[in-house]
């Protein structure tokens, strides 16, 4: 019986391994040049896939200065540095956030194997079903997420089709060091900025995804080492394996914070100064056809943030959680040893497991809240100098 258990659990364990988590969202990253193919192991395959990436940040990097020179020689007044300075903060984010990715790359891989190799790896079915569960939410909101963002590129697009471009105007405001007039020439710049913006939101799904479904794993951890810690009593489970794994969630978690910290400031940072600057746009158009993309715009980037923020919650609580879960094991039944070894983990989980912007703000529901208290705060300030 013992031998048939143990087979059984490598089989699990090979099939576990062979499966890559967060594979929705590695697809993302390969889109936008961040995640080579794992079947492209060939120089030439590998070249031709860097010199794809350098395209795509081409593309970020010249969008996002062009909207800056605009802004430094152009802008007039209050109304046109509104109209340049919300998406070109969206393009400075999405530049962190690639420059972010590919400074990461190695450390996306070590993510991801470690999340397949033990103590992390699922050894049994319930185990596995946890796995599942968690898999299957990170897809779909990944998928949703996604949906979203692109849905609003794909309506801007649109109603710029019907608006601007008939008109001879660009999408955006942005320098252009050469006169536009020529047919040719003015199609190929509103298409370079409708290909550059769609990428710019495609590489914030890819990044926000990933670290929101690295959260999300750590979640999951948590919650199969509850199953494990519940097994102790009925002799199927490691005392000394646990014990482990707990100290290994939170140096995983630790290392995400680490290695991302920079990214979730600027997010922050991004998010508040977006967010004023919309609702001051609002503030002043009439609800139609023309607003529609700028609440949609909007609302993307609330959530953008809102998941920063949830998830970061949901770690913090299930990391506070364990303790009190660790109540409901049969305590009557078990030796001296594993009691004290359970009243480790106890100790050790009093101490929540936090993700902080840089240290500064922490990442949770009442951030979230103080974003839009300070947002709304920076907009009135706004607005009373307007009155004036």
């Amino acid at each position: 019986m013992a031998i048939d258990i143990t087979r059984k659990r490598r089989e699990m364990e090979s099939k576990i391994q062979e499966t890559r988590v967060l594979q929705l969202t590695l697809k993302i990253l390969m889109i936008v040049g961040c995640w080579p193919p794992d079947s492209w192991t060939s120089f030439r395959k590998r070249t031709m896939y860097n010199a794809y990436t350098v395209f795509v940040i081409l593309l970020l990097f010249t969008f996002m200065l062009a909207q800056l020179m605009d802004i430094i020689f152009n802008v007039d007044n209050s109304d046109e540095f509104a109209d340049t300075f919300y998406i070109m903060l969206a393009m400075v984010i999405s530049c962190c956030k690639m420059t972010g990715l590919l400074v990461n790359r190695k450390n996306i891989g070590t993510f991801t194997d470690i999340l397949t190799e033990k103590p992390f790896i699922p050894l049994e079915t319930d185990e596995v079903q946890i796995r599942r569960k968690f898999d299957r939410t990170i897809y779909n909101n990944t998928l949703y997420y996604t949906i979203l963002v692109e849905m609003t590129c794909a309506c801007i697009a649109v109603i710029s089709l019907f608006t601007d471009f008939r008109k001879g105007n660009l999408t955006y405001r942005e320098w252009t060091p050469y006169n536009y007039s020529c047919r040719i020439v003015f199609y190929v710049i509103y298409t370079r900025q409708l290909i550059s913006s769609t990428f710019g939101s495609m590489v914030n799904v890819a990044c926000d995804s990933l670290i929101c479904g690295l959260l999300l794993h750590i979640c999951c951890q948590l919650e199969i080492l509850e199953c494990r810690l519940r097994k102790i009593s009925l002799g199927r489970s490691n005392l000394r394996e646990c014990v482990r794994q707990h100290e290994r969630i939170f140096k995983f978690a630790l290392l995400v914070n680490e290695k991302f910290k920079v990214i979730i400031a600027i997010q922050f940072i991004v998010s508040t100064l977006v967010v004023c600057s919309n609702l001051y746009q609002l503030a002043k158009v009439t609800l139609d056809a023309q607003s529609f993309p700028l609440v949609l715009y909007t609302c993307s980037m609330l959530t953008q943030i809102l998941i920063y923020c949830w998830y970061g919650n949901e770690v913090k609580l299930k990391s506070v959680q364990l303790a009190p879960h660790i109540f409901g094991v049969e305590w009557l039944s078990l030796d001296k040893s594993i009691k004290e070894g359970m009243i480790l983990i106890m100790k050790r989980a009093l101490v929540p497991i936090e993700f902080s912007s840089a240290y500064i703000l922490t990442m949770n529901l009442e951030s979230f809240v103080s974003l839009l208290k300070t947002s709304y705060s920076a907009y009135n300030i706004l607005q009373q100098k307007q009155e004036t």
